[in-house]
């Protein structure tokens, strides 16, 4: 079916082209987790570039010890609240665990369901062992952003929340895995939990962007848990985790500082780093 050309409102949102273009020119991008309208059209107007609709929804909002008990409605659900309450930021979400683990197939069906709730890509984890998953979504026009390093959904395998590619055998798997994704289609890389010169070389070797939680500051962009950089979840804080809410006048303004800072190169610091 043919449509005359109109203005659409898609077109003001964040595109991958928009941030493979920013991270070429250098510019940091900022991704921030989001799980409602209210938070989203916060950090829509505070200049956020991407809101992940993080499954860490069930530790920060439902109350469990990991992202495990997730559903895959749950995150549909609030796939919707975000994506109805933002107009500019990429809306990326999650796939929640059991959700694209079985099949190739299986994984399209439900990232199917993420898009149509209002995601514009969704977030996989896992290394090289995505590939083929990652390269079937792609070509059937789910775009794709891929998870490694400290991947929460295996933390019963990873044998807790642990560092990963402390070793040279560990780093050269992060560096494969990512050169990997890449290939077979992955727009952004996100990397969690790694020592800051292992991220840096994941970071050389791709021509996607890279995002980091925990990796560094030599990452194409930074992401944190919004219930984390504004001091709300009561659990225990990441080492790479900055209060923005100290100091700041509202949320508003420490979502304000949290772009600021990740933009003008002064978040993380040496502190937040492995």
């Amino acid at each position: 079916m043919l449509f005359p050309f109109c203005p659409n409102p898609q077109d003001m949102r964040v595109t991958t082209r928009k941030l493979q273009e920013r991270a070429r020119d250098g510019e940091k991008l900022v991704m921030l987790t989001c799980y409602d309208a209210s938070f989203a059209a916060l950090s829509d107007a505070a200049g956020v570039d991407i809101l992940l609709v993080g499954d860490s929804l069930g530790m920060v909002i439902q109350g469990h010890d990991s992202t495990l008990p997730v559903t895959l409605d749950e995150m549909e659900y609030h796939t919707r609240l975000v994506a109805r309450g933002s107009a500019n930021a990429l809306v990326l979400a999650d796939m929640p665990f059991g959700s694209f683990q079985e099949s190739k197939e299986q994984a399209f069906r439900n990232a199917a369901r993420l898009m149509a709730a209002g995601a514009q890509m969704v977030k996989l984890e896992g290394g090289a062992v995505m590939v083929e998953t990652t390269r079937f979504l792609v070509d059937r026009g789910i775009p794709v952003c891929a998870h490694i390093g400290l991947t929460p959904q295996s933390v019963n395998t990873l044998g807790g929340y642990r560092v990963q590619g402390r070793t040279d055998e560990g780093a050269v798997q992060l560096v494969a895995d990512a050169k990997a994704l890449e290939e077979a289609g992955a727009a952004i890389v996100l990397m969690e939990a790694m020592p800051a010169a292992v991220a840096k070389r994941v970071t050389e070797s791709l021509a996607v962007p890279t995002i980091g939680i925990g990796a560094g500051p030599d990452v194409s962009g930074q992401v944190l848990v919004v219930y984390d950089m504004l001091d709300i979840y009561p659990g225990r804080k990441a080492r790479f985790v900055r209060n923005f809410m100290e100091g700041a006048p509202s949320v508003k303004a420490a979502v304000e500082a949290y772009v600021k800072a990740v933009r003008g190169k002064t978040f993380p610091g040496p502190e937040h780093c492995f």
